[in-house]
């Protein structure tokens, strides 16, 4: 697994899959892409797709001139 990235073993779903509970910091992706956006940070939040831990960025990026911000979910493999 990546550094500051923990797995550990839920409950079960109803089709009998292991449920596995990931625990990530996505702070250093959070940063990244509010640095490269120049948005504001909503939330930042990891899920786990395929094996791989994905943290999932959201942004709110001002709008020029009069046009309202913009509401950018971006997605970062850790």
């Amino acid at each position: 697994m990546s550094p500051g990235v923990s797995a550990q073993p839920g409950p079960r779903a109803p089709d009998g899959a292991a449920i596995i509970r990931v625990a990530a910091d996505c702070s250093g992706a959070a940063a990244q892409v509010v640095g490269q956006t120049g948005g504001q940070l909503l939330s930042a939040s990891a899920t786990s797709e395929g094996g791989q831990t994905v943290c999932e960025i959201t942004v709110l990026v001002p709008g020029s001139g009069n046009e309202r911000p913009k509401k950018v979910t971006v997605r970062v493999p850790q």
